[in-house]
């Protein structure tokens, strides 16, 4: 017997991992070589031992890289830092142990109730790793929903799950085939699905299902850890502010330099009147309360009345006049002032006796508190002039650069491409005093930011742009506001809606005409839009499109014959036939309004009949008349 026919030779072919077809070389030499069928059966048997012992060194080998891979995978769990990493490294690790095309993770949603992709490896389709899957649909669905780990070899032919059109397209535009989907368990909780699959039928053995299992429950481990990390860190940060607290009460023996640090550091970092108000009751105990100059509340910190007005303006006074905080009853005032004007007053009911360091504390928080609403002011006045400027640029003629002008409005949240309103404000609103017209401007001004719009003061009107396309309500409320904050009747002519920063110019040309009418029209005090005011309203927009000329002529031809005669005489033909029919047609009422003598009345009525013909009090005419009338009133003022 040779070499070449000795078992000998599957040994050879062991040590240096030989393929299987390389064993079939001994039995093909043996059979060319005429050996006998004894010595023939005996290499038959001994390929088959080696092919075994050969499965089982693969299987040991595979073991052994599945081993280590779940070692580096605890590693990856032991020095978590990101879990998006340690997530994608399972499933790579799965992709590469089981040798599938594709490997991919999904979480159940519980506020949602389905589950979504979480990680994928080797996929191509983005639509694929946008699924979401309803619980109980798919394989990956019903894995979740089960949380026992299922199988197929031909995903798109399996009956045993419930297919949807959404899924099906997924997984038809990624390829996929054969799917193996494992839970990921934490105890008795299924919280996501971990897959391997590939893009040709196949079946999974079960030592790849276990290992996918392996992996699965690795996975669930990083979550389950990061989750507690989340609630750790947390915890800690829970506790760092317990410990912060625990040492501000710990130092109450200084707690008048602590109130005032604090105090700076809220003006540093921008805090609000509401936040001093909390510090000084933190550090005084009791209640606190907050008022402007008009006794309004700007915060309160627990319980406690509003004292009485005069109280309050007594106490101020003697605050001020002292120049520190005193007590009336059982209450500690401070006047919060800037120089020598009065920005309010901070009232403390405290829960025991102030000592002369407290009363320190409550009159550095009324400087405080002057400082923050200098600063509130200053803000305010500052984007009110921003906000002014730019409805100032938008409504002026030419626009320029209007790209630049939307960048402007983008900057402060206002789309001029959306619906706006123009709203004007006629000045019998703002009074004499420019304080008084500052403060119906700065009323004007929070009152469109409030709603994203703006507001400016141009040619002596206060001038609001608002979103919406409601121009005459929001005329209305304007009129209804701001006659509440002046306690005086404001009257608030609108247009629009328009789009568009070229609209804007035409659209305030027109709101202002629309208040003139409202004047014009007897109607001071009210607001309305230019398509509220019937005729005269139509006729308004006519004018401000370009028509103007034609209201002249209807002016010229209707009353044009007795304008000019008051313009020759100087008589006032013109205001005895408004009076004449704003009474109704009395004679008599028409001369007490006009102070004159009946007969001075029915001689400018002959003196009009001359200059308009004798039918000119017939209900055609007279209506005409009418009409012209208030237009020539609107248009001279």
């Amino acid at each position: 017997m040779s070499v070449m026919s000795s078992p000998l030779e599957f040994l050879e072919l062991l040590a240096r991992e030989a393929a299987p077809v390389e064993f079939e070389g001994p039995l093909v030499a043996a059979r060319s070589a005429g050996l006998p069928a004894d010595r023939i059966a005996e290499l038959e048997q001994a390929k088959t031992v080696a092919l075994r012992v050969r499965a089982l060194l693969e299987r040991r080998r595979r073991r052994e890289s599945e081993l280590l891979s779940l070692y580096d995978t605890v590693s990856d769990l032991a020095g978590l830092r990101d879990l998006d990493e340690v997530l994608r490294a399972i499933v790579h690790r799965a992709r590469h142990l089981l040798g599938a095309d594709v490997a991919y993770m999904t979480l159940n949603d519980a506020e949602r109730g389905d589950t979504y992709m979480r990680v994928t490896d080797g996929s191509v389709s983005a639509r694929f790793q946008r699924l979401r899957l309803p619980m109980g649909a798919g394989l990956g669905g019903l894995v979740a929903q089960s949380g026992a780990p299922y199988v197929t070899a031909n995903y798109p032919q399996d009956e045993r799950f419930h297919h949807t059109r959404e899924i099906d397209a997924g997984v038809g535009e990624e390829g996929l085939v054969a799917i193996l989907g494992v839970p990921l368990r934490l105890g008795s909780t299924s919280i996501g699905v971990l897959y391997a699959a590939n893009r040709s039928a196949r079946p999974f053995a079960r030592e790849e299902v276990a290992l996918l299992l392996s992996l699965a429950a690795h996975a669930a481990v990083a979550i389950d850890t990061a989750r507690l990390l989340a609630e750790t860190r947390a915890a800690l940060a829970e506790l760092s502010s317990a410990n912060t607290t625990i040492r501000a009460h710990s130092a109450s023996v200084e707690r008048a330099a602590a109130a005032h640090d604090r105090m700076t550091a809220l003006v540093l970092r921008g805090g609000g009147v509401e936040d001093v108000t909390a510090a000084v009751t933190e550090v005084l105990g009791g209640a606190l309360l907050a008022l402007d100059t008009e006794g309004r509340l700007l915060a309160r910190v627990g319980e406690l009345d509003e004292p009485d007005r005069a109280d309050i303006v007594e106490a101020v006074a003697a605050s001020r006049t002292e120049g520190r905080s005193v007590r009336r009853g059982q209450l500690w005032y401070a006047a919060v002032v800037a120089g020598a004007e009065n920005l309010g007053a901070l009232v403390l009911h405290p829960e025991g006796e102030l000592a002369d360091a407290d009363q320190r504390i409550l009159e550095r928080a009324a400087l405080v508190t002057a400082l923050l609403l200098l600063f509130r002011r200053t803000v305010a006045e500052a984007e009110g002039r921003v906000r002014g400027e730019l409805l100032d640029d938008l409504i002026a003629r030419p626009l320029r650069d209007i790209e630049a002008l939307r960048g402007r409005a983008r900057r402060l949240g206002v789309d001029l491409d959306a619906p706006h309103v123009l709203v004007a404000v006629d000045d019998d609103a703002i009074a004499a005093t420019g304080s008084a017209r500052q403060r119906v401007l700065s009323w004007a001004t929070t009152y469109a930011s409030t709603r994203g719009g703006l507001a400016a003061a141009r040619d002596g009107r206060v001038v609001l742009m608002l979103p919406g396309q409601d121009a005459g309500g929001s005329a209305r409320a304007v009129s209804r506001d701001l006659s509440r904050v002046t306690a005086r009747p404001a009257t608030a002519g609108a247009s629009g809606p328009v789009t568009g920063p070229t609209s804007l110019a035409t659209a305030f040309q027109e709101a202002d005409r629309c208040l003139a009418a409202l004047g014009a029209l007897g109607r001071a005090g009210q607001g309305a839009s230019t398509a509220e005011l019937g005729f005269v309203g139509l006729l308004l927009g006519t004018a401000s499109g370009g028509g103007d000329a034609e209201v002249s002529r209807f002016l010229a031809s209707t009353i044009g014959p007795v304008v000019d005669y008051d313009a020759r005489r100087g008589t006032a033909l013109v205001r005895t036939l408004e009076s004449y029919f704003g009474v109704g047609g009395s004679l008599a009422r028409a001369a007490e309004v006009l102070h004159v003598h009946v007969n001075t009345v029915t001689q400018r009525l002959e003196r009009v009949g001359q200059l308009l013909g004798a039918d000119w009090q017939k209900p055609e005419r007279a209506l005409e008349v009418q009409l012209a009338l208030r237009l020539h009133r609107l248009r001279t003022g």
